[in-house]
């Protein structure tokens, strides 16, 4: 098997159901499984992935365990080579998976790759190709600087808006939308790390990755479209609570050992203000 698509399903059956088509659909001469966990939906989702795809394998859960558990059940028993995290709310394009693992296995030195994400209105998904949100560039980005001087590298760490997205390259992070990882990477580095409700999770896995020794490369010679944010809008709050909780994992994990108290402190005060103000936003939202 060269290839597993790892795909989560949360109550988006029909983006689903069109990001298996698309899959299926699929021009390529590489073998691939797909594996989709159901994080217990109840639009019934998993009757008509059955009914239309019996050759995906199916993990059903009795709750909602998260993206990062989910994706682990699915990686613990995925027989490829390659391992592919493919959100729900996606759309391939019939020559991605060929181009992309063709690469892979033309550069033995990428440890994980992910090709150019668009959204639904042509606009690139800026989280396709990211630096790690170390404390300048999580404030230069939190803080509108980044939009001001969008060409001067000191000032985009984050999102990298000084290069070509028409450009390959290697870069930080790529996102868990799309995330073409080699086993022998897998076997190396662990599973997702299950602390991470949702959002986050891949942010650690790219670093550890990199940490590790391999390289993460953004490939745009193919595309896929993502409808983002399809399964969050069903819990608002939990989904703004999770966001700034990754932040906080992420940070107290990776950085707090290479920062000064102060800044720490700076950090996490940032963090726990911005989450009160977007609680503050979903609330004034919602009263209207």
């Amino acid at each position: 098997m060269d290839l597993s698509i790892i795909i989560l399903n949360y109550n988006t059956r029909e983006l689903t159901l069109k990001a298996l088509r698309s899959v299926y659909a699929s021009r390529t001469g590489y073998q691939f499984e797909v594996i989709l966990i159901d994080n217990a939906s109840s639009d019934s989702s998993v009757e008509k992935i059955r009914e239309e795809f019996p050759q995906v394998r199916l993990i059903e859960n009795q709750e909602n365990v998260g993206f990062a558990k989910a994706n682990n059940q699915g990686m613990r028993i995925a027989t490829g080579r390659y391992i592919l995290l493919l959100n729900s709310d996606t759309i391939v394009q019939a020559d991605t998976l060929e181009i992309m693992i063709r690469f892979m296995d033309e550069h033995p030195d990428v440890g994980a790759s992910g090709c150019k994400v668009i959204l639904p209105d042509g606009s690139l998904d800026k989280a396709c190709r990211r630096g790690f949100p170390t404390p300048s560039a999580s404030f230069y980005y939190a803080f509108g600087i980044s939009k001001l001087f969008p060409h001067v590298p000191r000032f985009n760490q984050y999102q990298l808006g000084y290069l070509n997205p028409d450009e390959e390259y290697p870069v930080d992070c790529l996102v868990g939308a799309f995330m073409l990882v080699r086993r022998k990477v897998i076997d190396e580095v662990g599973l997702l790390d299950e602390q991470f409700f949702m959002y986050g999770e891949d942010v650690d896995w790219c670093y550890r990755i990199k940490q590790a020794g391999w390289t993460n490369y953004y490939y745009p010679k193919t595309h896929i479209i993502h409808y983002k944010g399809a399964s969050s809008r069903k819990r608002p709050l939990k989904i703004v609570y999770e966001f700034h909780r990754a932040m906080y994992l992420f940070h107290r994990k990776h950085f707090r050992s290479r920062y000064s108290l102060p800044t720490n402190l700076l950090v996490y005060g940032g963090i726990g203000l911005k989450l009160a103000l977007a609680v503050l936003r979903n609330g004034l939202v919602r009263a209207r």
